[in-house]
């Protein structure tokens, strides 16, 4: 299997293939906990960690694990590598991480990590692996932000609130208010309002790829070259 170039391993990861906008794996989390931008930036840094380490395990051990137990193996290193993430959390951002609460275990199960092992890890050398699962996890980041960003300024009417649970106190004042006496819609701030800021995003990268599309076929189309003709003047 030849390696792709890693020009097109990243314009994979963050537009053409990207987890959340293409592949519509992870949503749960993506959904469930994407009501700030702090807690999508939290939930995103996560994944990075999960699934750098994991791709970069997972190829390490490509040559030397049997398909019969290819999958077991996987998991069992994707949770290892959410623990280690789990406890850092613990560690440096305990209250975010309790605002996130179960969705950060739950990244065991996320179906764009296993899926990278699986799909990409297991068949190609560390070094690409680690930049498929570098812009993967930039890619879903990415989107997270998006949508959490949405969420706040439609929901609050502010934007970088409780940064300081993810900076620390350096960024308590990050929080800007764009609306004063905004009056709070639940409807953006709870689930059913992801799916809509969900569907808007994804709409809003179809419309480009549409165009993107028109434009590249526009280009390569063959230029039609017309007769010419003879203008004879009768006397």
């Amino acid at each position: 299997m030849a390696t792709k170039s890693y020009s097109d391993i990243s314009l994979d990861g963050l537009w053409k293939n990207n987890p959340a906008l293409v592949q519509l794996l992870g949503l749960c989390p993506l959904l469930a906990v994407t009501g700030s931008v702090v807690n999508a930036l939290g939930l995103g840094l996560a994944t990075l960690m999960v699934l750098v380490g994991s791709n970069a395990a997972v190829s390490l051990i490509r040559n030397h694990v049997s398909d019969a137990v290819r999958l077991p193996a996987f998991v069992m290193i994707i949770a290892s590598f959410v623990t280690v993430t789990e406890l850092t959390m613990q560690a440096f951002t305990y209250e975010l991480y309790e605002v996130l609460g179960i969705f950060i275990p739950l990244i065991v199960t996320n179906c764009a990590i296993l899926g990278r092992a699986d799909a990409f890890a297991c068949k190609n050398p560390i070094l690409p692996s680690v930049v498929d699962g570098v812009m993967m996890a930039i890619g879903f980041a990415v989107v997270l932000v998006m949508l959490g960003a949405l969420r706040e300024v439609t929901g609050q009417g502010v934007i970088f609130g409780n940064m300081d649970l993810l900076f620390g106190p350096v960024a308590a004042d990050w929080k800007i208010v764009l609306f004063n006496d905004y009056p709070d819609f639940l409807f953006a701030i709870l689930p059913p309002g992801a799916f809509v800021g969900m569907g808007l995003i994804i709409a809003f990268k179809n419309i480009i790829d549409d165009r993107l599309d028109k434009a590249a076929a526009a280009k390569a189309a063959p230029v039609e070259k017309g007769s010419k003709r003879v203008r004879v003047t009768v006397e």
